[in-house]
């Protein structure tokens, strides 16, 4: 803003406008120096900020669903279930493959700290009771294998150990199938096989029990032999020795639908498993055999455009049927770590890739704060019960689906790390690297 001499008498008069026009112009010239600094560090900080943005987003999937599953579950009881809980310990699978791949302590710590929520120093299990012969209980044994192999603490040994005397009279079919749980007697149901199994093999092979998988593969063929459908190649949802549950088929004991999650609980069971079974066990082939026949069926029943399954396998065309996120996390985690393990053709890496895709696209969504969230998961299905649920299609369909349900958020955690490892051919972490840090 110039100044302009003003004429007026007195030296004095003129000389104070003058330095009064001069302060004034120095002043505006401050404030626009000023205003142009702020622009810039407003441009910076922003820029800042998209980086950091942009940094985060680049980071692999599995290590954004990890950070959703280390902050927004369980929010409303102090980030901790409640109880002892299978999909509890599903999560902390997920985690551990995390950790596996990236090495990244907090991840560790993460599920020591989850795991001694539960466990006191002589191994006793809160909230966990022997009596209830719920297989479902025996799943974060896992977790505490896990745990020992790594640190060599005692405590989860001992609460290991507590776990694998459930199974030493854990009621049974006439056949020696384990029940699914007490309260629902001579049934076997496909989930309890991903409960019990990879958790029994592995405890059977790090303390040398050898002939316990004469047992771990009797679960695997006892259920296919019950429940497996000819003529599609799908495995029912549960089998009833005794025919008295209504849900029950009178003749043959079977369920009366396919539903997709209970498919994958087996899948995943299957290649978890034989991560742990002796190479020269005869049952071993068995068990690859059982799991090349599910993943035959599988396939076939992978819906051609989006590459994701129905909530009840085949039925994908009626009214009110539906994709479903847990069942197609499992499937690309049990196919995609069943090319890898040598397990499966290479072909079935095409399936998992497309299954993978279709799970990205329509279920993993990134929402105004950032967090990468999981729809489309049903909360839960099962049989029998109060209320009674009788296995029908409506039944399947009428369950709440939700978003950011633990068994989906695990299963992703498995199936992003597998397809992860897949891409890099990278090795995993081993236990002793961390012990020796």
């Amino acid at each position: 803003m110039p100044c302009r001499s003003i004429s007026r008498k007195g030296a004095k008069v003129t000389q104070r406008r003058k330095v009064k026009c001069e302060l004034l112009s120095s002043t505006f010239a401050s404030l626009r120096n000023l205003c142009a600094f702020a622009r810039n560090l407003s441009l910076v900080t922003f820029i800042l900020v998209a980086v950091v943005s942009a940094a985060a987003q680049t980071k692999p999937i599995s290590e954004q669903v990890a950070k959703t599953a280390m902050t927004a579950l369980w929010r409303e009881s102090g980030g901790y279930p409640a109880k002892w809980t299978y999909d509890h310990g599903l999560v902390l699978r997920g985690i551990e493959q995390v950790w596996r791949n990236t090495h990244d302590k907090q991840y560790f710590e993460f599920i020591q700290r989850n795991m001694d929520h539960f466990v006191a120093d002589d191994g006793s299990i809160r909230t966990y009771s022997l009596d209830d012969y719920n297989i479902d209980n025996i799943l974060p044994g896992r977790n505490l294998l896990f745990l020992y192999k790594v640190t060599g603490q005692e405590k989860y040994r001992k609460a290991a150990a507590t776990l694998r005397d459930q199974l030493k009279t854990h009621p049974r079919t006439s056949e020696g199938g384990f029940w699914h749980k007490k309260i629902y007697p001579s049934q076997m149901w496909l989930d309890g096989l991903y409960m019990g199994e990879p958790f029994y093999a592995e405890y059977a092979a790090t303390f040398h029990e050898d002939a316990a998988f004469d047992d771990v593969a009797k679960q695997f063929i006892l259920m296919e032999r019950h429940a497996r459908d000819e003529k599609t190649g799908l495995l029912y949802h549960g089998w009833d020795e005794s025919r008295k549950q209504r849900w029950s088929n009178p003749e043959t004991g079977r369920s009366p639908n396919f539903w997709g999650r209970a498919m994958g609980w087996y899948a995943m069971a299957l290649v978890d498993t034989l991560d742990h079974f002796p190479p020269k066990r005869p049952q071993r082939a068995e068990l690859v055999a059982i799991l090349n026949r599910v993943a035959q069926a599988v396939a076939k029943y992978q819906d051609s455009q989006s590459g994701l399954w129905y909530q009840v396998l085949d039925k994908g065309g009626e009214k009110g049927n539906y994709l479903e996120s847990s069942a197609a996390c499992m499937f690309v985690y049990a196919l995609a770590k069943g090319v890898r393990n040598g397990y499966l053709p290479a072909s079935y890496r095409q399936v998992a890739q497309k299954g993978y895709r279709g799970i990205l696209k329509e279920f993993v969504k990134t929402d105004a704060n950032g967090r990468v969230n999981l729809e489309g998961t049903v909360s839960v299905a099962g049989l029998g019960g109060n209320p009674y649920r009788d296995g029908s299609y409506e039944y399947y369909l009428s369950e709440k689906v939700v978003t950011n349900d633990p068994k989906g958020v695990g299963a992703l955690l498995l199936a992003a790390t597998e397809m992860e490892t897949a891409a890099k051919g990278q090795k995993r972490v081993s236990y002793r690297a961390v012990r020796n840090e």
